[in-house]
């Protein structure tokens, strides 16, 4: 690791040093005094630092030393499956012919991207069962919103004004409430039972005619297949409602079976998961959205389509929700998924869902040994820990996590889902050794000792990272943005 104590760039600084040498002006030079209005012309220099070349390279190189990644560590985010990203799909992403085209070239010019998101299209319906899909939506958040407003759409066409409920789990992800409030919409909550399933007799006493749909993801977030899917679609449709799949947890069933078998209407996915797509540092992800033949007169416009050997946007919709995003998707993230799909292929991507749900069992049954394991049937791609035991020895959740960075692995998910006491969600993903898993668990395992034996050293962890323990509270409600001398 490079020098953690290396002097930022400010105390670097020293008079009279450049980084840069720029040509001699060319052109007429400007005359901001008759140009600008007085407020805007700056009274001094700007008080940036003086270094050299090499200083600022030393110094943006060791920032990126700092950095965590999937790249250079195992990252067991649950419910966010941060897999490797093969870098076949950089160097595709990359060709010429996809990286210099512009958005508002007149799509007769850019006919093979035009064919790549239209094959992508068609393997994501047959990946999910869906009658039709759009890779409009810029991530899995705004699939979740786009879905929801097909939904509505579809209702009011229908002339079902009343149908103002959606039905969330319990164990939801959060954006899932959130996207049925901003789509208009009541958040309804159908509790989880003691197998950490649906409660299905609660699903009956909320359902109604105000029912808009129910969403619901499957395996659900505490990474447990919904086993009377089947039942619960039926429940639902019963009273006239859809079902929406929140395709978070794809990872965990592809070609094994698929959402549109299940009973749902309408699904997201996050290609920037499932698919390889880099995932984390703000994005861009992408969330298309597919649906049942019954929703797609809805989808957004416009959409992808072919006539006479030759690929166009389709913009005569008339019952569209319209466009829910500049320009067409994020182009980029779509050609890295549509390159795993391609160099995997339907086995391959069978085999995906194998790994990630044996090392997530693999995992999960080593560690229930010295954490409380809520559910003990086998999981799916994912696991909920539970640190109560620790609890009850004065070490929490928060310290595990702490301490995990001083082995240097990136914590698990913690405190969610929210219906289990002090939550550690762990997914492995499929593209982890056995050697990366077991160290982990190694790490778990001492972890486990030292709270019993040396509780201080969790309490006070981390203990060999660049920064230590944070006030995260003060962090968050006052940080400090700007260097002071």
């Amino acid at each position: 690791m490079a020098n953690q104590d290396f002097p930022l760039i400010f105390e670097r600084s020293k008079e009279g040093r450049t980084s840069y040498s720029l040509p001699d002006l060319d052109v007429t030079e400007f005359n901001l005094e008759s140009e600008l209005e007085e407020v805007y012309i700056r009274k001094a220099p700007p008080e940036l630092p003086e270094v050299s070349e090499l200083d600022i390279m030393r110094h943006y190189t060791g920032l990126s030393n700092r950095n965590y990644g999937v790249d250079t560590g195992f990252y067991p985010l649950g419910s966010c499956t941060m897999k490797y990203n093969p870098k076949i799909n950089e160097d595709v992403a990359r060709l010429e012919g996809f990286s210099n085209i512009h958005p508002l070239q007149d799509p007769k010019t850019v006919q093979g991207a035009m064919e790549m998101l239209y094959d992508l299209q068609t393997s994501l319906k047959e990946i999910t069962g869906m009658y039709e899909v759009s890779l409009q939506s810029a991530a899995g958040a705004q699939g979740e919103w786009t879905a929801l407003m097909m939904i509505r759409a579809f209702h009011e066409a229908n002339g079902d004004y009343h149908r103002t409920k959606v039905i969330v789990p319990d164990s939801a992800h959060g954006t899932n409430p959130a996207s049925a409030a901003v789509a208009g919409f009541d958040a309804v909550t159908v509790k989880t039972n003691e197998k950490g399933l649906v409660d299905i007799d609660d699903l009956k006493s909320v359902v109604g005619n105000d029912t808009a749909a129910l969403m619901l993801t499957n395996p659900n977030t505490l990474g447990l297949f919904e086993t009377e899917i089947l039942e619960m679609a039926e429940i639902v449709h019963g009273v006239g409602g859809k079902l929406y799949y929140d395709g978070a947890n794809l990872n965990a069933i592809m070609g094994y079976t698929r959402p549109g078998d299940m009973g749902f209407d309408a699904v997201h996915l996050n290609l920037h998961k499932t698919f390889t797509g880099p995932h984390g540092g703000g994005g861009p992800g992408s969330g298309p959205v597919g649906v049942s033949k019954e929703l797609e007169p809805f989808l957004p416009k416009p959409v992808i389509t072919k006539i006479d050997n030759e690929f166009i946007f389709e913009y005569d919709r008339p019952q569209s929700i319209g466009r829910i995003k500049p320009y067409y998707g994020n182009f980029g993230i779509n050609l890295r998924a549509y390159t795993y799909i391609r160099t995997m292929g339907a086995e391959g991507l069978k085999k995906v869902s194998e790994y990630a749900v044996l090392n997530a069992n693999y995992m999960m049954r080593k560690l229930e040994k010295e954490y409380e394991l809520p559910y003990t049937q086998h999981c799916k791609h994912e696991f909920v820990l539970s640190g109560s035991r620790q609890k009850k020895l004065g070490v929490r959740t928060l310290d595990i996590a702490k301490r995990l960075l001083d082995f240097e692995y990136h914590p698990p998910t913690i405190y969610f889902p929210l219906n289990v006491e002090e939550g550690l969600m762990v997914e492995p993903t499929e593209t982890e050794s056995k050697e990366t898993l077991d160290g982990f668990i190694d790490a778990m395992l001492t972890i486990a000792e030292e709270v019993k034996e040396n509780p201080e050293i969790v309490q006070e962890a981390p203990h060999n990272t660049i920064v230590k323990r944070m006030d995260e509270t003060t962090a968050a409600r006052k940080p400090i943005l700007r260097y002071n001398k």
